[in-house]
This record gives structure tokens, C-alpha cells and sequence, in this order.
């Protein structure tokens, strides 16, 4: 049973308190369960996952290893593979002698030029995805589509925080298919959705975004360059435009 966060105060950064208690609003105040399932290690991921997409680990704070373990009664082996995949995905860090601590946000001139960036990139790789993309691709693109789509039965705070995962799987698939490596590498080094997500708890959020993705999918099995591009775009600039009022809070 998941009774408390154990991450210890060290100095980080101070977020506004109206970024957090938008961050967590959820409806709700039960905090998830850990279910029994055949893995122990997608179990901590899934509870550190929601705990970091909904801020309940705030930004910069440490990450106690062996806290952990006494409030989720699992041994450390099944944490620390969480963490590292959880620092894969951008959402932690790990400080030589000093262990793991929560990523901090980006500040807001940074997330201004993430898109700046992506809304330069992503169009492009789109179009060329749309002249290159496989049956596996397609196939790939289409599973995640209808994971973000179907409804879920998960915690609110963990179906958001496995939105995040596979929208950054999605994005990260067609700059792949477009077989333009700097680019997609690039793209993958901002972790832009992870941090996305912890700014905005909201199903208008995902509602829109998964209307977004079909179109940019119909252009792409449509092996159609010009609408890939285009639904690209609209997609980043319309992303950021539902962003846009979080980014006033920070800095």
C-alpha cells in the first residue's frame, strides 16, 4: 500500500503553489494501490510514474531508495530498474554520490524554445515519414493510437502519466520512420512530453491531442508528405497554445 512520498528536502527550486495544485488536481485524494501482477518492477514504475507526472514528487526533490522501500514493501532491486527507466524518460535524475532526485521543469523561455524547435522539426520529419513509413510503422503508430484512445480503467494520475509514455512513443516512432537519425535523436534528448504533462493535469488536454494524432496518422498512411507536415504543425501549435497559460505561472 502506497502510504506517503519519501523524498528528502534538499534546495531545489521553488514552483508556484498554483502549478502544483493545478498539477494534482485530479478528483480525488486516494493515492493508487500497487496491484499484484506477474512484475513487481511495472508496478513501482507505474507508482513513481504517477507520483512524478502529477508532481506528488515535486521538481528537484530526492528520491529516498531505501524510504521506498518500506512504503512500497518491495525490495530495491525493482526500484532502482524503475528509476533508471524512469531517468531514461527524463523524468529523474541521478547525481554522482548523491543518488536520484525528481527532474526539474524547464523554465518557461526554455519550453519557448523547445517548440520553437519541434514546430521547426517535426513537420519535417512528418513529411518524410509519410514517403518512408513501413508496415510495421504503420502498424506501431496505430497501437499506440488506440492506446491513448481507449478508455482506461487505471487511476486517473497513472492513466495520465502512461498518455505521456505513449504520446512521447508516438512522436518518437514517426521521427524514426522518417529515417532522419540527428533529427529524431534530438527530439528525443528534450523529453518534451514527459515535462509537458507534469505542467497540466486536464482530459482536454489528451481529448484534443488524440484528435490531433489521427489526423497526422490518416496523412501518413495516406503517404501524403504535404498533410503529414501539415497536421504536424497544426498539432505543435496547437499544443502549445494549450500550454500556453501554465507558462505564465513559471519563472
Amino acid at each position: 500500500m502506497v502510504k506517503r512520498d519519501f523524498v528528502s528536502g534538499s534546495a531545489m527550486k521553488t514552483y508556484p503553489k498554483a502549478l502544483l495544485e493545478k498539477s494534482i488536481d485530479v478528483g480525488t485524494e486516494t493515492e493508487p494501490q500497487i496491484p499484484r501482477r506477474a512484475s513487481v518492477g511495472d508496478d513501482v514504475y507505474e507508482v513513481l510514474l504517477t507520483r512524478l507526472i502529477s508532481l506528488k514528487i515535486a521538481p528537484g526533490a530526492r528520491i529516498n531508495v531505501d524510504g521506498l522501500v518500506k512504503d512500497l514493501g518491495v525490495s530495491q532491486t525493482p526500484i532502482r530498474a524503475a528509476l533508471v527507466r524512469l531517468e531514461a524518460e527524463g523524468l529523474v535524475v541521478k547525481t554522482h554520490l548523491v543518488g536520484y532526485s525528481a527532474a526539474p521543469l524547464p523554465s518557461r523561455r526554455r519550453f519557448e524554445q523547445i517548440f520553437e524547435l519541434r514546430v521547426l522539426l517535426e513537420p519535417v520529419v512528418a513529411a518524410k515519414a509519410a514517403r518512408a513509413l513501413t508496415p510495421q510503422d504503420r502498424t506501431a503508430l496505430g497501437e499506440l493510437h488506440a492506446a491513448m484512445a481507449a478508455p482506461s480503467s487505471d487511476d486517473a494520475r497513472l492513466a495520465y502519466g502512461k498518455f505521456a509514455t505513449w504520446d512521447a512513443a508516438f512522436h518518437a516512432r514517426i521521427a524514426t520512420a522518417s529515417g532522419s537519425e540527428l533529427i529524431a535523436e534530438t527530439l528525443a534528448r528534450l523529453h518534451t512530453h514527459m515535462h509537458l504533462f507534469r505542467l497540466l493535469f486536464h482530459s482536454r488536454v489528451t481529448e484534443e491531442a488524440i484528435r490531433e494524432h489521427a489526423d497526422v496518422i490518416t496523412a501518413l498512411n495516406a503517404g501524403d508528405p504535404d498533410a503529414a507536415y501539415a497536421s504536424m504543425e497544426r498539432h505543435i501549435v496547437f499544443s502549445q497554445r494549450r500550454m500556453a497559460p501554465i507558462f505564465e505561472i513559471l519563472d
